[in-house]
């Protein structure tokens, strides 16, 4: 596998950033979730009393016990009906100590003393959102620089929510998922789009694509389609966020999260608008929507396939109609590099970029 260094991305080993790290129906209030992103382990739980969700360093620091990992002998969780959740916190299952959701150790059951400060572990920035959990993860420390993902079609009676696909796992550098948003060159080989109009946009944390045309896999179960127009976006350097119209109004979602350096774990949703146009959804709305999702996931994984079994493109030999790689690649850098370095790359990227020979995209 090749790795950040491999691609000279910059300071950092992980991007900066929100980063999807659960399936929220993997979460409940009685098991912990042992949890491995940006080559670290974590625990990530709902609490009891509130249902706040919480994502703590996962080693404990008495005697470094995986605060998460399943354990069905302890009698710290035996004795608490299978779970070592309690209130917001979690009890190491080993020696019973005690964390807030803060990651601040608030009980040590065998001790009179006052509890030192170090028996802490991080505690991380998280949000539940469009059926999902989101970290933010930044090398510095720093606090959210843009909004984590939302929807406000995720609320809306007139859409059907769809399920997280769980892809699996990559060994591939993310640098490969994102070099996609600018490769116009493959969209007719592989998804056997016809491509009528295509442009790409650099604006700070947002790289931007825009096409529309004919597609040959994202189509409804009868095998009907309509010319597609998308409007893709990603927002940060692991949440794409699609809007598309065509054949019904949709909203792809495909998320990707490093695990270790040059692995990552991959999601991928769907919310469709009534397809029947009634407002609350109806069965065959659901039905529709379920089957669309389907056809998207099949599209996607065309793009997958190929992923899993390419090898590193380190230095790629790019021509100018496949599309602005280069400057996606520079766009990319910035969340490798502090953010008092983030304008230098900003500066070299941001713009609008058309492919020769093919049409700026518009609206119809």
């Amino acid at each position: 596998m090749a790795t950040t260094k491999d691609y000279r991305l910059g300071e950092f080993t992980f991007p900066r950033g929100w980063f999807m790290i659960a399936d929220a129906e993997e979460l409940n209030t009685h098991k912990p979730l042992a949890v491995r992103f940006f080559g670290k382990d974590f625990a990530l739980y709902r609490g009891q009393a509130t249902g706040k969700v919480v994502l703590l360093d996962a080693y404990c620091p008495h005697m470094k016990t995986h605060l998460a990992a399943p354990n069905n002998t302890s009698y710290v969780v035996l004795d608490r009906g299978g779970s070592n959740i309690e209130g917001d916190g979690i009890r190491c299952p080993y020696h019973a100590w005690r964390f807030g959701p803060d990651g601040k150790c608030d009980e040590i059951p065998y001790h009179d003393g006052p509890i030192p400060a170090a028996a802490c572990v991080k505690s991380w920035t998280v949000v539940e959102s469009l059926g999902a959990i989101w970290v933010w993860h930044d090398p510095e420390g720093g606090d959210p620089e843009w909004a984590h993902p939302s929807l406000p079609q995720w609320d809306d009676a007139g859409w059907v929510r769809g399920h997280w696909d769980h892809l699996g796992v990559l060994n591939q550098h993310p640098q490969e998922v994102i070099d996609n948003i600018t490769d116009y060159s493959h969209l007719g080989p592989i998804h056997g789009s016809t491509v009528e109009r295509y442009e790409n946009e650099f604006k700070g944390h947002l790289a931007i694509q825009r096409q529309c045309g004919g597609h040959r896999t994202l189509v409804a179960a009868d095998g009907s389609a309509s010319t597609l127009h998308t409007d893709t976006v990603y927002h940060g350097p692991g949440v794409l966020i699609s809007m598309l119209t065509g054949l019904f109004e949709t909203a792809l979602l495909i998320m990707h999260t490093p695990i270790d350096d040059g692995q990552i774990k991959v999601w991928h949703s769907l919310i469709v608008k009534s397809p029947t146009g009634a407002v609350p959804t109806t069965s065959d709305d659901l039905v529709a929507a379920k089957q669309y999702q389907e056809m998207s996931r099949l599209a996607f994984a065309q793009d997958f396939e190929v992923w899993t079994n390419k090898g590193p493109c380190l230095n790629g030999l790019f021509i100018p109609s496949d599309g602005p790689f280069l400057k996606c690649r520079v766009w990319y850098k910035q969340f490798y590099n502090p953010r008092a370095k983030k304008q230098e790359f900003l500066d070299q990227c941001e713009g609008m970029y058309r492919v020769r020979g093919v049409p700026a995209y518009t609206a119809a």
